[in-house]
């Protein structure tokens, strides 16, 4: 009988490798949208000279420029079996050291003065805490990934399993 060159089915309780451990989308806060509310609001001032239904129609199409600036920048985390994937950058879980949660000032400190130039970095000024993930690669110069997250506890447990 010939050899199949198919591996055989995971069993169902164990996870594969692209079975998601935490998933988490990086959202601008409800102040954000303000924000952007108010930059838009702008344009009515700078047209309402020529007319208020140009000035309206500038703030409206601004804000629908902002808010898919703001939506299609969103990054997100991902942990899997197999990957971390902290917004474009993807590193295989074997690279992955250990995991470090801070908030408040130590998260300040983090992103400050504490920070390694050669860190990557997955900041959002609207999320306070930060987790650091150190890189254990030889072949990566980068010592670690630090990212902003509003579950830092979630993140290092599923980066832990």
């Amino acid at each position: 009988m010939p050899e199949s060159s198919a591996a055989a089915p995971a069993p169902k309780s164990a996870p594969s490798d692209a079975t998601v451990l935490y998933n988490e989308k990086l959202w601008p806060n409800a102040w954000i949208w303000l924000v952007a509310l108010g930059l838009s609001g702008a344009g009515i001032f700078v047209f309402a000279p020529i007319s208020l239904a140009t000035g309206i129609t500038a703030a409206v199409v601004l804000f629908a420029i902002l808010s898919a600036l703001l939506v299609f920048s969103t990054p997100s985390i991902t942990v899997t079996k197999g990957t971390l994937r902290v917004g474009k950058a993807t590193i295989e879980r074997r690279f992955v050291g250990t995991a470090e949660a801070f908030r408040g000032r130590e998260a300040t400190a983090e992103r400050g003065t504490r920070l390694n130039g050669l860190a990557f970095l997955c900041i959002r000024g609207w999320v306070d805490p930060v987790v650091r993930v150190e890189i254990t690669d030889p072949a990566d110069r980068t010592p670690y990934w630090l990212t902003s997250t509003r579950h830092p506890e979630r993140l290092i447990a599923a980066l832990g399993a």
